[in-house]
């Protein structure tokens, strides 16, 4: 199995320089990742470095607490896409998923959806952050991933309590089926885990760690 197409090469660290996100685009471009994964402070500069290859851009909105007003990540969105970004990693409102806000919550989703799919068909992925979830928030979200046409339904930011498990993917796939695919995110550092994770039914991993699961 080759698990190059599979790594967003995930580079979201707050204190990130400008020389550490040049090094992470040159080694997606030389390994052939899926995305680089970057702040949406520096998608100028991947956009630039990654020019005339197949890795694309993705940066992620309300990141990562998710606690953000739905106006701001609706403007964080247009201007990401306005930036560059192809792929955008939205992490769902935390706190209104822990009060069974449900109604916000999935006008939150339809409007991420729309917005992501009017300008430009960028592909989007929801952050579920599942350490937070019980079951049953985890079918509702879930639910409403294919309810909206979610591109992805992520697992994790990588700043939650815990990453991704072999269980939270075996129960998403349990929810959405193929309806929706999954990226599995935080805490992958082991080939063996990777495709352990893809095996479960995972199609795209967030890791830092891409050149050592390669």
């Amino acid at each position: 199995m080759s698990l190059n197409r599979f790594i967003d090469h995930t580079l979201l660290s707050p204190v990130a320089t400008i020389e550490q996100v040049e090094k992470h685009c040159e080694e997606a471009v030389q390994h052939n990742f899926a995305t680089v994964c970057i702040p949406p402070f520096y998608i100028d500069l991947a956009r630039r470095k990654l020019k005339g290859s197949d890795v694309k851009i993705c940066t992620v909105i309300g990141f990562p607490f998710g606690y953000d007003h739905i106006a701001t990540k609706m403007e964080a969105i247009s201007r990401a896409i306005d930036m560059g970004a192809d792929e955008l990693d939205i992490v769902i409102n935390l706190p209104a998923v822990k009060n069974g806000k449900w109604d916000l919550i999935e006008s939150e989703i339809d409007n991420f959806v729309t917005a992501s799919k009017l300008k430009g068909n960028k592909i989007m992925k929801l952050i579920l952050e599942t350490a937070y979830l019980n079951s049953e928030e985890l079918k509702l979200l879930c639910n409403l991933c294919i309810k909206y046409n979610v591109d992805f339904a992520k697992t994790s930011t990588g700043y939650g309590p815990r990453g991704a498990s072999l269980e939270d993917v075996i129960a998403m796939k349990s929810f959405l089926g193929d309806a929706v695919q999954i990226k599995a995110s935080g805490g992958i550092k082991t080939k063996k885990f990777a495709k352990e994770l893809i095996n479960a039914g995972a199609t795209r991993l967030g890791s830092s760690s891409g050149i050592k699961l390669i």
